[in-house]
């Protein structure tokens, strides 16, 4: 694997790569403080209904069992709200209020004894007895409610895209192409467990958990709780994976602190495997209808796009598919219409590109089709269909260099060199080889931000910043800044994120961490160095600067808002609310861009599909630290294969729940499946509307079109078009 960039500095290794590898670095479930007790969930067994009797004696007499925790023993505790409603959590359902069953897998007692073999025990032995009601799991299921967005949650950024008269421009293309896409349901599986370690120390709730969003963990505590935000800490300064699964609370938390309150020691709870895939948010279930027309040049002119995505009964989890299918090239007709199809699960949620994955799927495999059925090479479509200005809004992006990304892609990969008909690149045993290429776009987001700089008297500095650090390394990132900024060793410099005791912490998601942590951190900076009253450029010795000012600490804070962004939006990230901005701005739009290319080559006989090569350029403004962008980049690209060729979690029709809940059952791609030379490139071209550094996010576009140009390459070998994930070897027999 190779990776290059343009005008990049030398990589710097991780700042915590030392830590990570030797097993120092600490994360929310290693903590065990002195008297911890442990917890475990018992669980529902049903879809949907009520319980009729729950008892609890034979767990409560099973030895080392402290408590017993259910709606009858009245937690006390009330809904956090679902986040995309205002509130904190991954849905508003909290359980243990009452006694009434939304989904399998539903929390019904909560047991915490001594030992985890003691709470796991007891929690087996919970008995419920249940009144069952007809349940929907799927989008055809009888009685799963359909509802157009639109009219459902009528919000301006969650309106359908529609521009110009598609449905009447569509009907006079001389090349159209109708499709429809299924997509399954998938789990996110980081390593690490999701967790809280709670304990009270006083009236102060001190929390340590792996999560994306310790603003929202210590609000919605506040709020469930019935306590002053003041009283809650949160901290989480390693999440040890996330990618949307702890993005938000979990309804877990705040049962286990009501357990440590009643007891008055700490709590852990980690829950199991099975636990993760039916207790947190998940990609839902979509189908995706999509409708292309273009003249006999491959110019498109018009697109219907048509979706239908899961949600549960509960809350409504919008989709935003039309956004970048709407924007990938100049199309000047296009017509979105988004569904949801209430289900009876938990709520789905945010899953690493969880509607750009999907959307460039569906879209990238039409354009591919139309590229086919015009008879012009898929890369030459593409080019041709290029644009500087954002169809939806007129406005100019920000910075675009997708076309270059593509043509920089096609040489690297040596695109030239492919033979265009399906089914005619064969290895000499047999194997069939196919070519195949793709788009992707991620939304330029950015937040509110507060950061702190504080410069020691030995010269030591620690920066504060709002953000999660989840192996994307926004440590690194805020390291390489302050040290090339002020002329220091990264050594002397100390990053703190993830934590509420510092400054406010917004969520980090959406690769937005970097592209909003950085530029205010750039503020932090510049102020410091006015306080110092040292030049604005150039090093900086921090010790005689300190010293010149009488010896002590010298401190700054420095807010920002993204632009156009009104100042209410700090107020809104001080109460632990997602205070967001973009991709549309006042007077441009921004996202980042990249192109995927991709050799697979099936077995004769097996039908078994390998991703043999990929080249990936991205655009992705200033690359601001190489060695982690390429991490990003190739994680993103391992992501989109397992999303395409190994995962999808299968829905027990029958009972409710999901069937393959472990690593065993549920297959991502391990090495012995990547036998690919990935080879990562960068534009670095930094963004010149978006803000001072120039940053835009890498992590989730990484992932985008990587599923269709899989795809492409697979109907490039055989002729097939396959447009369901995963393909599977049936699909090729």
């Amino acid at each position: 694997m190779t990776t290059t960039t343009t005008g990049a500095a030398v990589p710097t290794e991780r700042v915590d790569a030392h830590a990570k590898v030797t097993g120092a670095l600490r994360y929310g479930a290693d903590r065990n403080p002195p008297g911890v007790l442990y917890a475990a969930f018992a669980i529902a067994r049903v879809p949907k209904g009520r319980i009729a009797r729950l008892d609890v004696a034979n767990a409560e007499a099973v030895p080392g069992v402290r408590l017993v925790l259910t709606h009858e023993s009245d937690p006390g505790v009330k809904s956090g709200g679902f986040i995309m409603g205002g509130g904190y959590g991954f849905q508003s359902r909290q359980p243990l209020t009452d006694d009434r069953i939304a989904y399998w897998g539903q929390p019904i007692a909560l047991v915490v004894a001594d030992t985890l073999v003691a709470a796991n025990e007891a929690a087996a032995l919970v008995e419920a007895v249940y009144e069952t009601e007809d349940s929907s799991l799927d989008l055809d299921a009888p009685g799963a409610e359909t509802l157009v967005q639109a009219e459902a949650i009528p919000l301006p950024f969650l309106a359908d895209v529609v521009i110009g008269n598609a449905d009447t421009v569509l009907g006079e293309c001389a090349v159209q192409v109708d499709s429809v896409f299924d997509l399954p349901v998938q789990h996110q599986n980081p390593m690490e467990l999701i967790h809280t370690v709670v304990e009270w120390r006083g009236d102060t709730l001190v929390v340590h958990e792996g999560t994306q969003n310790s603003g929202a963990v210590r609000n919605g505590l506040a709020t469930q709780l019935g306590i002053d935000p003041a009283q809650v800490e949160v901290i989480s300064p390693s999440a040890g994976g996330a990618f949307g699964q702890k993005n938000s609370l979990q309804p877990h938390t705040c049962l286990a602190a009501v357990a440590a309150r009643r007891l008055d020691r700490p709590v852990k709870l980690v829950l199991t495997r099975e636990q993760c895939f039916h207790a947190a948010s998940f990609r839902p279930l979509s189908r995706h209808r999509v409708r292309l027309g273009a003249d006999a040049a491959g110019v498109l002119r018009a697109a219907v796009y048509e979706i239908d995505q899961q949600t549960s009964r509960h809350d409504l989890f919008p989709a935003t598919y039309t956004d970048i299918a709407s924007r990938l090239y100049g199309i000047p007709h296009f017509r979105g219409r988004q569904r949801l199809v209430r289900t009876d699960v938990q709520t789905p949620g945010y899953m690493r590109a969880p509607h750009e994955h999907p959307a460039a799927f569906a879209i990238e495999s039409a354009v591919d089709e139309v590229a086919y059925a015009a008879g012009i090479d898929p890369v030459a479509l593409r080019l041709a269909n290029d644009t500087a200005t954002d169809p939806v809004t007129g406005h100019p992006f920000s910075s675009r260099y997708l076309a270059e990304c593509l043509r920089r892609g096609a040489d690297r990969f040596g695109w030239s060199r492919r033979s265009p008909e399906p089914g005619s690149m064969r290895a000499a045993d047999g194997t069939e080889i196919g070519w195949g290429v793709a788009g992707g776009a991620y939304p330029a987001h950015t937040v509110a931000a507060v950061a702190r700089a504080r410069v020691e008297a030995d010269g030591t500095v620690r920066v504060e910043a709002g953000g999660h650090e989840m192996g994307q390394g926004i440590r690194t990132a805020i390291v390489r800044t302050v040290a090339a900024d002020l002329g220091i060793p990264t050594d002397t410099i100390t990053v703190v994120v993830g934590d509420t005791r510092s400054v406010p912490q917004h969520l980090t998601a959406g690769s937005w961490g970097t592209a909003s942590a950085l530029p205010v951190v750039v503020d932090a900076l510049a102020e410091l160095r006015r306080e110092l009253g040292v030049p604005a450029q150039g090093p900086v010795d921090l010790a005689a600067a300190v010293a010149a000012l009488g010896g002590a600490p010298v401190e700054v804070e420095t807010t920002r808002t993204a632009p156009g962004q009104p100042p209410e939006s700090l107020d809104q990230l001080r109460r632990g609310l997602v205070a967001l901005a973009g991709p549309e701005y006042p007077q441009f739009s921004s996202y980042s861009w990249i192109a995927h290319f991709v050799e697979v080559r099936i077995e004769a006989t097996t039908r078994r599909v390998r991703v043999s090569r990929v080249v990936s350029v991205a655009d992705c403004g200033r690359v601001v630290s190489p060695r982690t962008a390429e991490s990003q980049v190739r994680g993103g690209v391992v992501w989109g294969i397992g999303a395409t060729l190994r995962e999808a979690t299968e829905v027990d029709p029958r009972y409710g729940g999901f069937l393959n809940t472990s690593l065993e059952e549920y297959p991502v791609p391990v090495n012995a499946d990547l036998l690919a030379d990935i080879h990562v490139e960068f534009i670095d071209e930094p963004d010149p509307l978006l803000n001072g550094p120039g940053v835009k996010g890498l992590g989730e576009v990484s992932m985008v079109g990587v599923a269709p140009a899989v795809a492409n390459a697979v109907f490039h070998a055989t002729g097939r078009r396959i447009r369901r994930l995963p393909i599977r070897l049936e699909d090729l027999l």
